[in-house]
């Protein structure tokens, strides 16, 4: 009876082995995100790499893997990881922009703007990028001196995320070497409506308001 009892216990366990392994192997997967969440760049762009290793088509790695190396400052990497991504999944907005964020922060204004331009064209307007995206171009018109652009990219940004004070300030700086003075005091205002203390606000401010008497 106790040998019978043994076979059966021993045949259910053979049973369930799979469903462990399938378990194990999703809670694997996860990992990744989670790590990256939690701020653990490194560990979570290792877990990447095993998984692409596994699944060299596997997409989900190839984001997760490009955000945390750009947090993690990894921008050459972070580039190559996102051109190998968008090899498998050509058309995955994800990847789209944050190869422009690569490049963005290799000082690639061109191939950055190209690659921000085409997620806010195919991304719906909800988005959790699109106002990110925005920002960075106006980053990118400040960098060539076309403020009148930055200023119209960086009003977007506000509008989609309008609790960010740093933007803004660049808001207000856009519009300041434009020579838009009013409404870069409005900018600038904004800002410090956000944040009180802000030395950048209130030294924007200033110098716009000087320049009004």
């Amino acid at each position: 009876m106790m040998k019978k009892n043994l076979i059966i216990k021993l045949f259910v366990s053979l049973l369930l082995l799979p469903c462990f392994s399938v378990f194990g192997q999703s809670s694997l997967k996860q990992d990744a995100l989670v790590l990256y969440n939690n701020g653990r760049y490194a560990e979570s762009i290792a877990v990447c790499e095993q998984e692409i290793n596994e699944n060299p088509k596997r997409v989900e790695s190839y984001v997760v893997m490009c955000w945390s190396l750009i947090r993690n400052r990894q921008y050459s990497e972070a580039e190559q990881r996102a051109l190998a991504g968008l090899s498998v999944s050509p058309y995955d907005l994800r990847l789209t922009e944050v190869l422009g964020e690569a490049r963005y922060y290799l000082g690639k204004n061109n191939g950055a703007l190209e690659q921000f331009q085409k997620y806010v064209a195919n991304a719906p307007e909800s988005g959790a990028r699109v106002g990110t995206a925005y920002y960075f171009m106006g980053e990118i018109y400040i960098r060539q001196a076309k403020y009148q652009h930055a200023d119209i990219a960086l009003s977007t940004a506000v509008r989609k995320e309008p609790m960010l004070e740093h933007w803004w300030i660049r808001l207000g700086y856009a519009r300041e070497m434009a020579g838009n003075y009013y409404q870069a005091v409005e900018a600038y205002d904004e800002a410090l409506r956000l944040n009180s203390s802000s030395v950048d606000a209130e030294r924007g401010r200033s110098r716009v308001s000087a320049k009004l008497q």
